[in-house]
């Protein structure tokens, strides 16, 4: 009698449908944007004129994250340091009255500076600070006492903090009228413009594109 044959069967891998592909490729794209803006590069739109003429308002900018250090997400911990702001760095950071704002200003003093503005011009430790950021549009000087716009301190930058204004220095919101920023609130350095619109005149600024912030 003949031996009967035993028939194998390989099993054949399901393939996916359609429609579960899209949806990983989705989830897939989703984590990766997450992981770029929360640890390498974030986008930002200038919405207030007090980084002129260095940022005009409607200007789209990149904000490099890694540059000063990685942080573990909601509690600003940095665990991997790599350095730390520089003067004249342009910075994002937390607005410390209120965080849930964020703020663009220019580094101005770090820790162990002494800052001091003297009709309106600033003094770091002692010497002029004198570069072409800063412009002033309202010839008016403020005198010591009446607001700290174009006198104040001398004041000490404390320890992991910084001195930040803006380059539009008569409409500038910055440390002069609320302090000093934490470093744990630094959320990078803004390095290049990669749109930029222009309200009043409804249309493209093409010679701002790709141009590198300094």
């Amino acid at each position: 009698m003949k031996k009967e044959k035993h028939i194998e069967e390989t099993a054949q891998p399901k393939q996916k449908s359609g429609l579960r592909e899209n949806i990983e490729a989705v989830i897939i794209a989703v984590v990766i944007a997450l992981f770029i803006r929360t640890f390498i590069v974030q986008a930002f739109k200038i919405p207030s004129g007090s980084m002129k003429q260095t940022l005009l308002i409607g200007d789209h900018i990149l904000v490099s994250k890694f540059i000063y250090g990685v942080k573990v997400p909601f509690i600003n911990k940095t665990i991997i340091t790599v350095k730390k702001p520089e003067r004249g760095d342009i910075v994002v950071f937390k607005y410390s009255r209120d965080p849930k704002k964020d703020f663009i200003k220019r580094v101005i003093g770090i820790s162990g500076d002494v800052v001091k503005i003297r009709n309106k011009q600033v003094y770091i430790n002692g010497k002029a600070l004198n570069h072409d950021h800063g412009i002033f549009s309202d010839p008016k000087i403020y005198p010591a006492g009446t607001q700290p716009r174009d006198n104040f301190g001398p004041a000490k930058v404390p320890e992991n903090s910084l001195f930040v204004m803006g380059d539009n220095r008569d409409h500038s919101y910055d440390s002069r009228f609320w302090g000093f920023v934490d470093l744990k609130s630094v959320k990078g350095k803004a390095f290049i413009i990669y749109w930029s619109w222009s309200k009043d005149d409804f249309g493209v600024r093409w010679g701002r594109l790709g141009h590198i912030i300094k």
